[in-house]
């Protein structure tokens, strides 16, 4: 949800009945996100979260500081990604107690290895169907979840894949407490990008997402356009590093793709999920669908098979 995660989205989000989240590294600076985080309050008075995603850079951002604007600004529910966050989270902890910390993990030793800080108290189980960022290990919601159920002790959200109700459903029947969706949301109403964004989504089949930096070892989905076939080739050839495709996979041109709707501008994230949405509602609209489809799939169809 970079570029994505912003107050208008979020709040909406939440607005909604959902928990929304603002994406830390969507704002340039420390300063930036906390006056982000001051805005979504002006938008919702229900609770929304930041994301912080700590992932390998040339030039890493001030994570500390970020995490400084979260605590300076008091918001109770934090998401964190990528590296090992310990050390962040442990601080948020020793700070602010009631925080609630959800950590994101691809693979159940991952979950596993989470589960054991103190600091942490949900997972959020990120299938290889998701977009961003899925892992090297190339295993799907459906076996991770239900793993998950068994292995762990501490409550869990079902992430990458999910965009309707019987997502939702299935996800609860694996043992999940709830879902977590960053595509799904991007095809709303409320959401801050170009309509033609939204309508590639609509308009795109389940095959329409690739893998980039697998050789890197730091998979990424991204929406398969033609500067995200170029980074493949370029990726692909024996030898080739970052720095080769280091100016088609910048963050500036997938910004361009969202502000300006030049779909070709960058590469720019998104999930298998997008072969399952076929319209643009509200967030409302989207969650009261969902909400009345599980419900009528679990208490009503999965209820008649029971003899």
């Amino acid at each position: 949800m970079q570029w994505v995660g912003t107050a208008e989205m979020a709040s909406a989000v939440s607005n909604a009945g959902g928990l929304g989240m603002l994406t830390a590294l969507t704002q340039p600076t420390p300063e930036a996100l906390f006056k982000e985080i001051q805005r979504c309050r002006s938008m919702t008075d229900k609770p929304f979260g930041v994301n912080i995603t700590i992932l390998p850079a040339i030039i890493p951002p001030p994570y500390e500081d970020y995490v400084s604007a979260i605590l300076d600004s008091g918001v109770k529910a934090v998401e964190t990604a990528g590296n090992n966050p310990s050390k962040h989270t442990s601080r948020i902890k020793e700070v602010a107690p009631s925080t609630v910390i959800i950590h994101k993990c691809t693979t159940i030793r991952h979950a596993l290895s989470a589960q054991k800080t103190k600091s942490i108290d949900f997972l959020s189980i990120d299938g290889l169907e998701c977009a961003g960022h899925p892992g090297e290990d190339d295993v799907g919601g459906l076996v991770l979840l239900a793993l998950a159920a068994r292995k762990l002790q501490i409550p869990y959200i079902a992430s990458g894949g999910i965009g309707d109700g019987r997502g939702l459903a299935a996800a609860l029947a694996l043992g999940a407490e709830g879902v977590n969706m960053g595509t799904r949301f991007m095809a709303t109403q409320e959401a801050p990008i170009h309509m033609n964004v939204k309508n590639q989504i609509v308009n795109s089949k389940e095959v329409d997402t690739i893998h980039l930096f697998r050789t890197l070892r730091n998979t990424a989905r991204f929406y398969k356009n033609s500067i995200a076939m170029e980074a493949l080739e370029i990726e692909r050839k024996s030898g080739s590093q970052f720095s080769d495709i280091q100016h088609l996979v910048s963050g500036k041109r997938g910004r361009k793709v969202f502000d300006e709707g030049d779909l070709e501008a960058g590469v720019w994230t998104a999930g298998q999920v997008v072969g399952l949405i076929d319209d643009i509602p509200t967030c409302e609209e989207l969650l009261r669908s969902m909400v009345a489809d599980a419900i009528e799939i679990i208490d009503g169809r999965m209820h008649k098979m029971i003899v």
